[in-house]
């Protein structure tokens, strides 16, 4: 299989694991070697509610009794898609109200750019220095790192970046901004929380000029943080709230939402502002739905901000230099990528999946599942900790 996984499927670096999967539950992945690996990562923030957790499970196979794909997005009233956006209007707070489903994280952040366009009548966009948005070449032209960027220009044009927890930027937001667009914790970058007031006071500037805050939460939304998403931890309601990876529970999906005012606009003039063949897929909104439901009604955030204490406590060592993030998405510096690379080889080896932070290769990933135990959070540090001790 590892063969045939090089040679036939497309890849995205020279060093590739290629690691074989058998099966996965909970918060392990099973090898075809006979092993099990205690997973830190849930897929890069994807798997919110461990692998193959049973009510995603079970939502997905009694919607595969009844229908798949039908017709495409926003013509027919379904089941899964209107519960999903229903429950995101109850569980969020005003004015988000409407939601638009698509197929993945980078298209909701490209749906979102053109939604703001479409409101405001507006050109320019502001985004930020070291942000990530994903590698559809709207989200890409938002993001902020040009060695990622330098081979794939020209990208969208009129779109200036500002330095994250820098008021003093803030002057490059004008009236001829359309949107502001930033991850509320910066994931790329190192998981960056923003400083205490930053967020009230770029809504504030938003609001002055007249320009649309897009919010992207694709990483840190449903639960990761301790609350739904993550802004509700600072004060300010986003116009655009983008989500995508946990929302799903393993299978693919992204959305925006907005006001209904707002969202209104992609209807007309022209019409089929935004339109997507599979979004809104009934199979993905019945997985989706039961992982919000289950984030929602389970308790498991209120276990979140334990759980991070237990990883802040536990993972003590004189080669960490500090820890970024919160919640469930936090970054360990271990001081160079060369160094950060070669523990999570040699966490792998030992059974345990850990990843690094995509422009800050020196910062070791850690994103389980919210369901994951604080006996295996316990059993996975001490892995790291045993290898930083031996090298």
């Amino acid at each position: 299989m590892q063969k045939d996984f090089f040679i036939y499927q497309a890849q995205t670096t020279k060093f590739a694991a290629g690691f074989e999967v058998e099966k996965a539950e909970g918060s392990y992945i099973y090898g075809t070697d006979g092993r099990k690996y205690l997973d830190f990562v849930a897929g890069v923030s994807a798997n919110t509610l461990g692998h193959s957790h049973p009510k995603v499970v079970n939502a997905i196979k009694e919607q595969t009794d009844k229908y798949l794909h039908v017709m495409v997005y926003g013509e027919y009233a379904q089941e899964k898609p209107i519960a999903l956006c229903k429950l995101l209007a109850e569980a969020t707070p005003d004015p988000l109200e409407v939601t638009y489903l698509v197929n993945s994280g980078a298209e909701a952040i490209d749906g979102s750019l053109k939604l703001a366009k479409r409101y405001t009548g507006r050109e320019e966009i502001v985004s930020f220095k070291d942000s990530y948005h994903g590698n559809t070449y709207g989200a890409l032209s938002v993001s902020g790192n040009e060695n990622h960027k330098r081979e794939f220009r020209p990208l969208l044009p009129m779109v200036t970046f500002i330095e994250f927890n820098n008021e003093a930027d803030f002057d490059k937001i004008t009236e001829k901004t359309a949107c502001v667009i930033l991850e509320t914790i910066q994931g790329a970058a190192g998981f960056l929380v923003p400083d205490t007031h930053y967020l009230i006071n770029l809504k504030k500037r938003c609001e002055e000029v007249g320009a649309l805050l897009i919010l992207d939460e694709i990483q840190p939304g449903f639960g990761r943080t301790g609350k739904l998403f993550s802004f509700e931890h600072f004060g300010i309601v986003p116009d655009i709230l983008v989500m995508g990876k946990g929302m799903g529970g393993g299978v693919p999906v992204g959305a925006f939402m907005s006001s209904k005012e707002v969202m209104e606009t992609l209807s007309h003039s022209p019409k089929l502002g935004h339109i997507t063949t599979f979004g809104g897929n009934p199979l993905i909104a019945a997985a989706s739905y039961a992982t919000l439901k289950e984030v929602v009604d389970s308790g498991l955030m209120n276990e979140v901000e334990e759980k991070e204490k237990l990883y802040r406590e536990l993972l003590v060592h004189p080669k960490i230099k500090n820890i970024n993030g919160m919640g469930l998405m936090l970054a360990v510096n271990l001081g160079t990528p060369e160094y950060t690379l070669e523990v999570a080889k040699k966490c792998m080896e030992r059974g345990l999946i850990v990843f690094w932070q995509l422009y800050r290769n020196e910062y070791l990933r850690i994103s389980p599942p919210l369901t994951i135990s604080k006996e295996e959070i316990t059993e996975g540090c001490q892995i790291i900790l045993d290898i930083l001790n031996e090298n």
